[in-house]
């Protein structure tokens, strides 16, 4: 704070003691480091650990659902392996109700035939449907990529914009719609990444997201929420 010219009276009263705020500031960072490296690190995984689960699943379920490629080309050209396995588990688990696993429209929430909200951007699924969900989802996998790039940290703002747009319906409409994030590849998150994981951790807090699902952690987390979103639907 100091070497950018900020104040710290807000944070410390001298002789390195800390205000009431700074002691919780610092309690949180960490908090957040220990989430990172205990629980969020070891959920993380690489080409080689998604692509067998990606395998089994699809053995196994037989899924009729989309099983979208990367958008990489050449040699890194792969199938989208934790949208898939998502897609998998989300049409295994929801009963046989609709969803949309690639929405080409935008969000909208509509009231007695009148819209009350448009969000800015498309997402990555939407169950039942864009059209009055009852939850949405962003994917952000990137197994292939060598440097934690722009396109990268665009995702993690674009996911910030959806959240703040929601946390708005909420407030005002006194609508809610789940909002999810999942994500993984250890390389680019972990070892390049690791200031936007706590952007994650932060957005979570915050309410922007209802949860993040890291990695393999997906595998137990969509039967879960899935179960969840079906019990709303019958309602």
């Amino acid at each position: 704070m100091q070497a950018l010219g900020l104040r710290i009276d807000g944070i410390s009263i001298g002789e390195g003691r800390l205000t009431e705020f700074g002691v919780t500031l610092f309690d949180y960072f960490r908090f957040r480091a220990g989430l990172l490296l205990n629980a969020v690190e070891p959920l993380l995984m690489n080409a080689g650990e998604v692509r067998p689960i990606f395998q089994s699943l699809r053995t196994k379920l037989k899924p009729r659902c989309p099983l979208p490629m990367n958008k990489q080309k050449g040699k890194k050209r792969r199938p989208a392996y934790l949208t898939g396995i998502i897609n998998m588990l989300v049409e295994a688990n929801t009963e046989g109700l609709p969803c949309d696993y690639d929405p080409h429209e935008l969000t909208v929430v509509h009231r007695d035939g009148s819209p009350l909200r448009t969000l800015a951007r498309r997402v990555d699924g939407a169950f039942p449907s864009a059209v009055n969900p009852i939850a949405i989802w962003e994917v952000k996998e990137y197994y292939y990529t060598t440097t934690f790039g722009g396109r990268v940290a665009d995702g993690v703002y674009e996911s910030l914009l959806d959240g703040m747009e929601l946390e708005d319906l909420r407030r005002v409409e006194r609508v809610h719609v789940k909002h999810y994030l999942m994500v993984d590849a250890k390389f680019t998150w972990w070892d390049c990444g690791k200031s936007y994981l706590c952007r994650l951790i932060d957005m979570l807090h915050m309410g922007y997201v209802d949860e993040i699902l890291f990695g393999k952690e997906v595998i137990e987390g969509i039967p879960r929420l899935t179960k969840e979103w079906v019990a709303i639907a019958k309602r």
